[in-house]
This record gives C-alpha cells, sequence and structure tokens, in this order.
C-alpha cells in the first residue's frame, strides 16, 4: 500500500485550515502549522512532499518563511505554494521570484486546490527523479562523482556545525589497467560491480555514503567516524575486497586458482584495493577541497607502499 505524501498547512486563521484539512486529508498526510516559526519547526521535522503557506501572518510573512525554506538545505527542495486573500500582482510575482511554484487565492475552491497540489506533486517527483538518474552511476549503480560533491558539501557542513568528525575513504583497484589487458574490458566491468557490492555491504549505516569517482576508483563518507573508527572501516573493505569471487568462463578466478589460458602474470589474488583513509572535525578556515585533497594524497603513498593496504594519517 503506497505511503500518502506529506502536506505542511501554514495559516494563522483555524477555520481555513480546518477547511482544507477536511477535503485534503482523506488523500494526503496533514501537518499544520498556525505562524512562521512553528512552520519551520515542522518543514525542517516533517520534510512534507509540498506546503500550503499563508501570505500574511503576524510574526513572519509567507515571504520571510518561504526564504528560510530555500536557505536550508533540509527544505529547500519542498515545493510552495502559496495561499493568499490578495490579488495583487507585484505580490504574486515576488512570491514566484522567492521560489514558490504557484498561488492558491481565498476563498478555496476544492477542485482547483487539489490539482494544483496534483500538479506540482507529480512536477516535483520527476525532477527528483530527474536529478537521481544525473547523480548515479550506469555500471553500478552508487552515486557519481556529481552527487558525491552534493553530499560531501552537506556532511562537511553538518560535521563543522555540529563539531563531529567526518571520515573520508578514498579507494583504488591495485593494478586495474593490467587487469583489464589480461582479462578484457567486460570482465574488468564486473570486477568494478563487485566492489561496488562490497562498499554497499560494508559502509552500511543508514548515514553512510558510497560512490563511484570515476574510473576505477571508489569514495566512502563516514559521518560522526573518528579517525579510528575510519581506518578500521578502511581495513574491513581492503578485507572483504580480497575475498570477492567471480566467475571467468567455466573457471572462478581467486586466490586459489590463476588457471586460465589468458592470465599472463596474473599471480596474486584475485582481486586487491589500495585505500587513504582519514577523519577531520571541520574547524572555521577549513576547506573541503584540501581536506580531499589529503586523504587523495594518503591513497597514493598506499599505491607507492606496495598497493593492498591502507595509508591513514
Amino acid at each position: 500500500m503506497d505511503c500518502k505524501k506529506k502536506i505542511l498547512i501554514v495559516d494563522d486563521e483555524k477555520m481555513n485550515i480546518l477547511a482544507l484539512a477536511h477535503f485534503l486529508k482523506p488523500q494526503y498526510e496533514i501537518v499544520i502549522a498556525s505562524d512562521g516559526k512553528s512552520a519551520l519547526v515542522e518543514a525542517e521535522k516533517q520534510k512534507p512532499d509540498i506546503v500550503l503557506l499563508d501570505i500574511l501572518m503576524p510574526d513572519m510573512t509567507g515571504f520571510d518563511v518561504l526564504i528560510k525554506l530555500k536557505d536550508s538545505s533540509a527544505t529547500m527542495k519542498i515545493p510552495v505554494i502559496f495561499l493568499t486573500g490578495l490579488d495583487n500582482a507585484e505580490d504574486e510575482e515576488k512570491g514566484l521570484l522567492l521560489g514558490a511554484v504557484d498561488y492558491i487565492t481565498k476563498p478555496f475552491n476544492k477542485s482547483i486546490v487539489k490539482a494544483r497540489i496534483n500538479t506540482h506533486l507529480k512536477m516535483s517527483e520527476y525532477i527528483q527523479t530527474i536529478e537521481k538518474l544525473c547523480m548515479l552511476d550506469a555500471l553500478t549503480g552508487l552515486s557519481n562523482r556529481r552527487g558525491f560533491d552534493m553530499r560531501f558539501e552537506a556532511e562537511w557542513g553538518r560535521a563543522f556545525r555540529e563539531k563531529k568528525p567526518l571520515g573520508i575513504i578514498i579507494i583504488d583497484i591495485d593494478d586495474f589497467k593490467k587487469y583489464n589487458d589480461t582479462f578484457g574490458h567486460p570482465q574488468g566491468d564486473l570486477l568494478i560491480q563487485a566492489i561496488s557490492g562490497v562498499l554497499g555491504g560494508t559502509v552500511n549505516r543508514s548515514s553512510d555514503f558510497t560512490a563511484r569517482w570515476g574510473g576505477e576508483e571508489f569514495l566512502a563518507l563516514l559521518p560522526d567516524t573518528d579517525l579510528t573508527g575510519t581506518i578500521k572501516k578502511a581495513e574491513q573493505i581492503r578485507q572483504n575486497v580480497t575475498e570477492i569471487k567471480l566467475q571467468f568462463g567455466n573457471i572462478k578466478l581467486n586466490s586459489e586458482s590463476s588457471e586460465n589460458t589468458n592470465s599472463g602474470s596474473w599471480d596474486k589474488p584475485f582481486a586487491t584495493i589500495s585505500l587513504g583513509a582519514s577523519s577531520k572535525i571541520p574547524v572555521e578556515g577549513d576547506n573541503p577541497t584540501d581536506f580531499l585533497n589529503e586523504v587523495d594524497k594518503l591513497l597514493y603513498m598506499a599505491k607507492k607502499g606496495g598497493k593492498n593496504q591502507v595509508c591513514s594519517t
């Protein structure tokens, strides 16, 4: 059974809230707020699918609330429809320029309200789907670099505000070019997919995040994880990758079987990875790009130091 979409209704007039809630409740989950401050709290807490927002309220105008909603990464993408008794083109233009998606005038027409809500919910779903596809790596299903950049920015900001550590692991498949040359690119794709599966199974807290950075490189973000925890997780990933077994023709390639007429000089375990790992509590003046570059240098040290190892600060 599909979950109902959630609507936040914000209006200082109780009768308006009751009227809207009455005919919307059978189809939607309703959350209410009677002023701007509580609206911001509920929007952050409830993550509604759409907000119906009155313009004229005593503590904060709807315009002020909309600005706050659009300034927050947690609520900026929630579509907002203004509720207004005003019939002023300038006010309507102002709201649309600030980021509102539509206006509904009072008194309410039930059919129009439902139609507008339905239209913008569908549009929001469509946009979310497109954004998600644009941030996914087609081969692995992990986030791509664009998706990582967005998540990294958000997690860095959260770690800074909450003064908590953010762990990062950068992973590179050892001798991947040689592997491709030996077994062929389709088999190389299978290896990349297998390692992405290891990442998903090892870096598995709901707050964790993994991505394919490009080629044979992967990243893992570990919010609220200190250096010890980050190194431990990196070592788990490294060990789990050495235990991967993939089918190659009729032969399973692993550390105990290298019998293949095309195997050449491939004389080590089926696959190994090198990893750079670090953790940091961001402070004023720190740059997230610099931190990422530091971890990338650790990866380089792991490769230069013999591969199949974790290098950390």
